[in-house]
């Protein structure tokens, strides 16, 4: 099977560059570089996510791709081939926090197809298709690891209670209008995220928690980078009020399909699961 990788060290840490691995704006931009078309689907990718690509494989000639990620964590991102002109596709990113970043392994591995003439399609065609392509992926990585450090920071809250997770409804903007969230905003200048993390539950909830823990990985969002911290009431702590939402709701692991989360919640709800699985006092990490 063949096999192209490409080794980069970027200046973030493994879960910045894991939210920029499922940014599907990101990947769009790469592919456009090099005359590839990246489909309809969500801005965040998650894990059962459906990817579709237009490649141009020849001038004029281009072929849809379909393939599906499999795994999202801070130790990166994987997918696989659902359908496409390979027998067998392949793409694996893998993350290692380093003493000055994050060592980044972007690597391709493929089935070549129609055996001889396969192989010989993939020694003209194929091998520059994937090198064009990882490095596209290298360079708008470094100029969006490089922006992404200057971007405000907001926090969202996986309050936990019982095995239960707290969602908030949206009363604004319009587009979001009764979808749900976990609570959450910006930090503010000379505020730690945890500080933040009990600020915002306090004036949208009117509680006292206290923050267990990060979960997933860093998500770009419009307003900046978005991080969700896990956390618990304090025992003197009142019952959650909707106090800037229409409606809370407590979920377990079975309601969170189900639920009409906002684009960058529903990117959390593989990670929201697992949480909900832990024992009583686990936290995130």
């Amino acid at each position: 099977m063949p096999v192209l990788r490409s080794t980069v060290l970027l200046d973030a840490p493994a879960r910045t560059v894991a939210g920029l691995l499922r940014d599907a704006h990101l990947a769009a931009e790469a592919l456009a570089r090099v005359g590839h078309r990246w489909g309809p689907g969500p801005r965040l990718l998650a894990p059962g996510d459906e990817v579709r690509v237009t490649g141009r494989v020849l001038p004029g000639v281009r072929v849809p791709v379909r393939t599906v990620v499999e795994t999202v964590s801070a130790a990166g991102m994987t997918s696989t081939l659902r359908a496409g002109p390979l027998p067998a596709l392949h793409h694996d990113m893998t993350l290692t926090p380093a003493d000055d970043g994050t060592l980044l392994v972007d690597e391709l591995r493929w089935t070549a197809p129609l055996g001889p003439l396969g192989r010989l399609a993939d020694s003209l065609v194929l091998r520059g298709l994937g090198e064009r392509l990882l490095a596209a992926r290298r360079d708008v990585l470094l100029e969006r690891t490089a922006a992404l450090g200057a971007c405000p920071v907001i926090v969202a809250t996986a309050l936990v209670r019982d095995g239960l997770v707290l969602a908030a409804q949206r009363t604004r903007p319009l587009a979001l209008v009764g979808q749900w969230e976990l609570p959450g905003g910006r930090v503010e200048a000379g505020e730690s995220e945890a500080d933040a993390v009990a600020r915002e539950c306090r004036e949208e909830l009117g509680v006292a928690v206290r923050a267990t823990g990060r979960l997933g990985t860093d998500l770009p969002i419009t307003a900046g980078v978005l991080r969700v911290h896990t956390a618990e009431l304090l025992p003197c702590s009142a019952e959650p009020q909707a106090l800037e939402h229409s409606g809370l709701r407590w979920v377990g692991p079975r309601q969170l399909d189900a639920v009409d989360w906002v684009e960058a919640d529903r990117a959390m709800v593989a990670d929201l699961r697992e949480l909900l699985s832990l024992p009583a006092g686990t936290g995130g990490q």
